[in-house]
């Protein structure tokens, strides 16, 4: 259509006047846009307001994608807050011990700054799934009096099947001796346990040595955590344990497992209790128990990871280390703590506790067991918390998103690395490129980063502070907080699972220019990568991953489906 001279009137002028009025208001992507649209229309010339409005919808769109690359990180440097203070902890409790608003606020400091580490014993159970949010102070002290009952059955268990295996080991030097010496059969021996009993600890123990140390030889990531000369041992076999197990036995001490008197006192009187409670917590748990003999080959090397853990936390919780030599050797014999000779008694008792929580969870989780990198994730965490049965449940919280990392198929650990390829790829695909020239695409590079998450990469204190807020990220979506896309717009970045995988990509991509530039060879990167150990801004890191949440979760998500 064509104007001319003639059409334009003074009544086509005004309209022309408001029109012009609309579109420069709609340009600017405010709501006031949408408000002087409804106030001032022009319903001679629907075909003009028809595309203004469409002209909104674009700019608004355009608005939309631009201001959400610009969203301010709450990890910035300008930006961070303080970590939750005792105060403001104290604060967002109503009279009946709950959370306000759901725990939203809560876990909206945790992810701007993390959580004072007087605080943490406090706060941790809640981002661990421990307590619900929004639960009352009443039904907290239900759930932990429960949680202690089920930890300490558990710990019962564990110290049958010990015991169990020491006596299969005494047996079979016995016997050993006996068929050497006089030519007796083991089956004769009136006092021994059966002849298949004693066949299988036989075999067990004769092939413990040279079978489980090679077990994962011929896997790949058996050498990448640095440091550690013990193989990842995983069970290759679960099933039910028929062993009796209604025999009394010694206390472990209640610095340990904190059972009380009467319920050992009851146990040694009573067997067939014994083994109620055991049937009980084995329904209980969520895996079936192992075989003795895989428990054994977990013992072993709990307790060799147990002696060798870092102790870089006795500075930041020296209360924890204040134990007496006494009460050290104590603990460390009730859990059959062995070549602890060289440690002072902070880490004797702190290696003592690592062994009981972790056999526990062995038994609680039989389809993963122990497997090394278990223990670096669990030593900060009894550092915080003095309790074992809260460090227990802390523990097994946690390891709900970790367990993925210790299958012994590496499904988990393979689904993990390939995010982080692919964040790298959508984010530098210059970088990529030149990882794919050095076969190194599948970034196994970051193999460690990945099992132990950062933990030897960050300093101790660095290391709970990413882990605060990548639990609150995890609790926001337990809780259902930030599904609609409103909020999550709101919340600047969308809480997600993985954004330890967007960290550890953002620290390989902070060393691009490096990698580009002087690396040939994925063991060179390797090595750089093992080399960021201290030399990482925590704040910074996460400033950077939250950048790649939100300009690349929704692409990485829809890449996944």
């Amino acid at each position: 259509m064509f104007f001319t001279s003639s059409h334009l009137n003074s009544n086509t002028i005004s309209n022309s006047n408001r029109d012009t009025a609309f579109l420069s208001v709609a340009t600017g992507g405010g709501r006031s846009a949408f408000r002087l649209m409804a106030a001032a229309p022009s319903p001679s010339t629907p075909a003009v307001l028809f595309t203004a409005l469409a002209g909104v919808v674009i700019v608004a769109v355009i608005f939309y994608g631009a201001s959400r690359g610009r969203l301010k990180s709450p990890w910035s440097q300008r930006k961070r807050k303080h970590a939750l203070s005792p105060h403001q902890w104290k604060s967002l409790f109503t009279e009946d011990g709950r959370l306000c608003d759901g725990g939203n606020k809560f876990l909206k400091r945790v992810r701007c700054g993390g959580v004072d580490p007087s605080i943490r014993a406090e706060a941790w159970p809640f981002l661990l799934g421990v307590y619900d949010l929004d639960s009352t102070k009443h039904k907290r002290d239900v759930v932990k009096t429960e949680n202690r009952k089920q930890y300490e059955k558990l710990r019962r268990q564990c110290r049958k099947l010990l015991k169990q295996s020491n006596e299969k080991s005494k047996l079979n030097e016995v016997g050993e001796i006996s068929y050497e010496g006089n030519g007796v059969s083991l089956s004769q021996d009136s006092g021994s346990a059966s002849s298949d009993d004693a066949t299988s600890a036989r075999e067990s123990l004769s092939s413990e040595d040279k079978s489980s140390d090679v077990k994962h030889s011929d896997n790949p990531s058996s050498g990448l955590l640095e440091g550690d000369d013990v193989p990842n041992v995983n069970n290759t076999d679960v099933s039910s344990l028929d062993t009796d197990f209604s025999d009394s036995d010694s206390s472990e001490g209640p610095e340990v497992i904190q059972t009380s008197p009467s319920n050992d006192v009851q146990e040694h009187n009573n067997p067939d209790k014994a083994a109620e409670e055991v049937s009980s917590s084995k329904a209980e748990s969520p895996s079936k128990l192992p075989t003795s003999e895989d428990f054994s080959t977990w013992q072993r090397i709990i307790r060799l990871d147990a002696v060798r853990a870092n102790a870089e936390w006795i500075e930041y919780y020296p209360s924890q280390a204040a134990v007496s030599e006494s009460r050290a050797h104590r603990i460390a014999e009730a859990v059959a703590l062995k070549d602890y000779g060289h440690l002072e008694a902070g880490r004797i008792f702190h290696a003592a506790r690592l062994v009981a929580i972790l056999e526990a969870y062995a038994l609680y989780d039989s389809d993963i067991g122990y497997c090394q990198g278990m223990s670096d994730l669990l030593s900060p965490i009894i550092s915080v918390i003095s309790e074992d049965h809260e460090a227990f449940w802390c523990f097994v919280g946690f390891m709900k998103r970790a367990r993925q990392n210790f299958r012994l198929d590496e499904v988990g650990i393979r689904r993990q690395l390939d995010l982080v390829a692919k964040i790298i790829k959508f984010k530098d695909g210059h970088l990529f490129r030149h990882l794919e020239k050095l076969q190194a695409e599948d970034c196994f590079f970051v193999y460690r980063m990945v099992v132990v998450m950062f933990r030897r990469e960050l300093t101790f204190e660095q290391t709970l502070c990413l882990w605060e807020v990548m639990w609150a990220d995890q609790a926001a979506i337990r809780a259902g907080i930030g599904k609609s896309a409103w909020s999550r717009i709101r919340q600047r970045a969308p809480p997600t699972d993985d954004l330890l995988l967007y960290a550890i990509a953002a620290s390989v991509l902070q060393k691009r220019k490096l990698i580009i530039e002087k690396y040939s060879s994925m063991d060179e990167i390797i090595k750089e990568c093992n080399s960021m150990s201290g030399h990482l801004d925590v704040w910074k890191l996460l400033d950077d991953a939250h950048n790649l949440v939100v300009t690349l979760h929704d692409k990485i998500e829809t890449s996944f489906s």
